[in-house]
């Protein structure tokens, strides 16, 4: 079992990552399809996808970098990455917008450091 967490772990940090980069992804196109062309407002900013991609991200995060903490005693991927869900919770109160995109731009840039963190103290 020991040797099974860290491969589960390094896998977890990795579909964070990609989940923190299809969210970035997601936030800039929909920048740009909203707000430059006018079109797809229905679907993109539709808040279940911030509710489940924010659902995704926490449990990842939680379940690596927990297990990463436990693992090599470092708190700084905790503290990064739980610091950039907060900043991702915040954007799902602040309403569609600019605010949302920069606090979600933020928060996504955090979880992926705290991942990267998790990945270099293995």
């Amino acid at each position: 079992m020991a040797q099974i967490a860290p491969w589960i772990r390094g896998k977890l940090d990795r579909a964070g990552m990609i989940l923190s980069a299809l969210c970035l992804l997601h936030c800039v196109g929909t920048l740009v399809l909203v707000a430059g062309l006018g079109m797809g407002a229905s679907f993109l900013l539709d808040p279940a996808i911030h509710k489940v991609g924010l659902a995704l991200a926490t449990l990842i995060a939680g379940v690596a970098i927990g297990l990463g903490a436990l693992r090599h005693r470092r708190a700084a991927p905790f503290v990064v990455a739980m610091t950039g869900l907060t900043f991702m919770g915040g954007a799902l109160a602040a309403g569609h917008g600019a605010h949302e995109a920069v606090l979600t731009i933020i928060g996504v840039v955090l979880v992926t450091g705290g991942h990267l963190l998790n990945l270099r103290h293995a």
